[in-house]
């Protein structure tokens, strides 16, 4: 479990300046993130290290990353996102 410090630097790493991750990536960081478990909490902190374009792909589901941790936590986000928001 994050720290409220570790959480707070997550969030803003999570901001990206490509409008498109932004709108992916933040509502699953405030809505979701601190739900996982520890594993996929750290799964997403190295996916956060990956280049934007490489992130850009995955998402749009062109490619998946070749690394099953990474590809687990991308599978978990691509599910928010298709989750209706209430």
């Amino acid at each position: 479990m994050f720290s409220d410090e570790e959480y707070k630097r997550i969030y803003w790493a999570s901001r990206r300046g490509m409008l498109e991750l932004d709108l992916i990536l933040m509502p699953f960081v405030e809505r979701r993130l601190r739900e996982l478990d520890d594993e996929a909490q750290q799964d997403y902190v190295r996916l956060l290290e990956s280049e934007d374009t490489e992130l850009f792909a995955w998402f749009l589901q062109r490619e998946r990353p070749t690394d099953s941790e990474l590809a687990g936590i991308v599978e978990q986000i691509l599910a928010f996102t298709r989750t209706p928001k209430h």
